[in-house]
């Protein structure tokens, strides 16, 4: 118990009632999501209490939010803050569904028939309730929220079948401290530099303002100050333990958004009762005054107030309070100890690799051809075909269109698909990543690029955080189909410094479910890709295509004008997980990548008896064709363009290891360093030099 709850019916005794304008009806049943919303989380921390719960963060103090899902149609897209309880309950009772509660507690309770996430964790989302589940702290699914906005219009306009309706509203809602966060401000950014081109943005952004973010103070009148100037975002301002004036401000901004499809801005002024959380102590931080002003706006008192306005009293409302306790309590008992995920592979269930045959029935029509190919140009044919036979899909990034590229990889791409297919973005990765992840739950196919490696890095949170863990906490339910494209890897000659020479996919192999493909030659780089959208399309695979800048326009491979390095556009289907061998030698195996290929390929036509295996897929590894490889020479040199520690031979030697493998191993790699200007990385990139030398001391006898 708490002092919340322990003195509630004396507060409800001690009110004066308030009339307001709104419906006896609706009131009641706001205040029946209220409710339950308050017991479940009490029923959270007694479930902790008895060993069965395993999440106490609550909305307590926010339950005013009950009144934006009522201002909003129950078709309309919610990716919801934490402490969105009623919001969900409210709107499960748009839907006359009555098991939102047992769903809440389910999530509490980390049981496996939890609907939305299956006992992975515990999230505000259901499929058929158009919430689409979040499980951030920090405002990341603004970016999403952004992207699904932009997408409503986009689907039309493209003829796709989206999941909503052509008039829906967006709404986002994230906390005060969060709105700090570079996710919002950016999504915010991205929203506005939208509408201002005159782009639909039908999003609604609910900031619950309770003035702390676990123990720091926000500023009396920061969001305000922060967001109510902004130009182009419609700013409402309501107080949102006034469950009335929340429901009439809600409505109003509900309605500005959807008839102008263009983004607002709701500001709930909220309070936050029983802590942070379950374990968080606050009076290490707050006084007991300012605790108690927070306990007597509590928004079931001001909803009480307005009751007694209609003809209950406060015997009536105290009732309603004790019999909803006493339902929830008896949900929490039946929750209590349900079957949990009991092992890894039930965990790791929606992580699984896409089937292959229903990869390859879906592969995009190629175009035909035999003239041979750069790189640049076999991607750049490959990504029409992808938009030739899948209407849904987008391609878009910083400079892609009208340019082309840096590199001209999408040149001509735009003139043939069209700007609505083929668009640049503003200069922010973790907008085009958010963009992205909209598209994505809308109906669309993304298709976006990072125009180097380096540039992911301030946005790679979307990748992990966003991207790769929706289908593990909706167990499927949503997904994220995208293809991103990245320029990167170093050995740019004439160009360089770290922002264009980057080795660091660390980070990338870390993400579970993740695709990674890396490929080398024009006829890999093409079927690859293929097998990408086509997983994107038909099974949600989130993948990332890593291209070689080195070796966009390489023609050649031995010697000037040999032409080895082009190729002409492929016809077999490129499988994820396989890799590619090259020679037939018996002596030693080399296992590279990238930039690695070309290298490893000239040193092993100087020494006879070597074989190359080009991984080709960095996530998963091609292990069948790893393990193959080295038990026929039974020496084995990895060859890794980044760096030795965090790069990828350290997951290449690990794999063999683990299987047994107990032949000789060695690798080479680049440095522990950023890749410098000019001639200077030289020093730090892996050479054909060290390779040839390495090849040459495993091959003595």
């Amino acid at each position: 118990m708490t002092a919340v709850d322990e003195l509630f019916a004396d507060r409800v005794r001690a009110l004066k009632p308030v009339p307001c304008e709104h419906p006896a009806e609706v009131l009641l049943s706001l205040y029946d999501a209220q409710l339950g919303s308050r017991h479940a989380d009490l029923a959270a921390r007694w479930l902790q209490s008895q060993g069965h719960g395993y999440y106490t963060i609550g909305s307590a103090g926010h339950e005013g939010n009950a009144a934006v899902a009522a201002a909003l149609e129950p078709t309309d897209p919610a990716l919801l803050h934490y402490r969105s309880g009623a919001f969900y309950l409210a709107r499960a009772a748009q839907y006359r569904d009555k098991d939102g509660l047992r769903d809440i507690l389910l999530g509490v309770a980390a049981a496996t028939s939890e609907p939305i996430s299956g006992g992975r964790h515990k999230v505000f989302g259901r499929h058929d309730l158009a919430i689409i589940p979040q499980t951030s702290t920090i405002a990341s699914h603004l970016p999403r929220a952004m992207g699904v906005a932009f997408s409503i219009a986009r689907a039309a306009k493209l003829g796709v079948p989206s999941p909503w309706p052509a008039d829906a509203v967006v709404v986002a809602s994230f906390g005060d401290a969060s709105a700090n966060h570079s996710t919002a401000t950016g999504a915010i950014n991205a929203a506005l530099h939208a509408s201002y081109q005159g782009i639909p943005m039908p999003l609604l952004l609910v900031c619950e303002d309770n003035g702390i973010g676990i123990s720091v103070r926000t500023p009396d009148g920061w969001i305000k100050q922060a967001y109510g100037q902004r130009h182009g975002l419609r700013y409402f301002d309501a107080d949102g333990t006034d469950l009335a004036a929340t429901l009439t401000m809600a409505t109003e901004a509900a309605t500005f958004v959807r008839r102008n499809r263009r983004p607002a801005f709701l500001r709930l002024r909220t309070v936050r009762l029983m802590g942070h959380a379950g374990s968080d102590v606050e009076a290490a931080y707050r006084t007991p005054a300012e605790l108690l002003a927070d306990e007597e706006l509590d928004p079931l008192l001001g909803t009480a107030r307005l009751l007694l306005a209609t003809g209950y009293d406060a015997d009536d409302i105290i009732e309603l309070y004790e019999n909803k306790r006493a339902e929830v309590l008896g949900i929490a008992r039946e929750v209590a100890g349900l079957p949990q995920l009991s092992s890894a592979a039930a965990v790791a269930a929606p992580l699984a690799l896409p089937d292959k045959a229903i990869v390859e029935e879906s592969l995009p029509r190629r175009s035909v051809g035999a003239e041979l190919l750069t790189l640049s140009q076999s991607i750049n044919r490959a990504l029409g075909d992808v938009l030739a036979s899948y209407p849904e899909a987008l391609a878009f990034g910083e400079d892609i269109a009208r340019k082309g590229g840096v590199y001209g990889v999408t040149r001509g791409l735009q003139k043939s698909y069209g700007a609505a297919r083929v668009f640049d973005t503003l200069l922010d990765e973790q907008s085009i990543l958010g963009l992205a992840l909209g598209a994505g739950v809308s109906g669309l196919l993304p298709l976006p690029e990072i125009q180097y490696l380096a540039y992911l890095h301030n946005a790679e949170d979307q990748l992990r955080g966003e991207a790769a863990s929706l289908k593990f906490f909706s167990q499927g339910q949503y997904r994220n189909p995208m293809v991103l494209r990245i320029a990167g890897y170093g050995y740019q000659k004439g160009f360089g410094g770290h922002f264009h020479n980057d080795d660091a996919i660390g980070v990338l192999r870390d993400i579970p479910g993740l695709v990674i493909a890396s490929p080398s030659r024009p006829d890999d780089a093409a079927a690859m890709l293929h097998t990408c959208a086509a997983a994107a399309r038909a099974e949600g695979t989130v993948s990332v295509f890593l291209e070689p800048i080195a070796l966009y326009h390489r023609r050649d491979l031995q010697v000037d004008g040999d032409d080895q390095w082009l190729a002409p556009y492929p016809t077999a289907h490129v499988p994820i997980g396989r890799g590619r061998t090259y020679g037939e030698g018996r002596d030693l195996t080399i296992v590279t990548f990238g930039n690695g290929l070309p290298m490893s390929l000239r040193v092993a036509a100087r020494l006879p008896g070597v074989r190359v295996l080009d991984l080709r897929w960095l996530a998963p590894l091609p292990v069948e064709d790893l393990l193959r490889e080295a038990t026929t020479t039974g020496r084995v040199l990895v060859v890794d363009e980044t760096r030795r520690s965090g790069g990828v031979s350290e997951g290449i030697l690990a794999t063999l290891i683990d299987a047994g493998y107990t032949g000789a191993l060695a690798r080479v790699t680049s440095e522990d360093s950023f890749v410098p200007l000019g001639n200077a990385a030289r020093q730090v990139l892996l050479s054909e030099e060290t390779i040839e030398s390495a090849a040459r001391k495993l091959l003595q006898p």
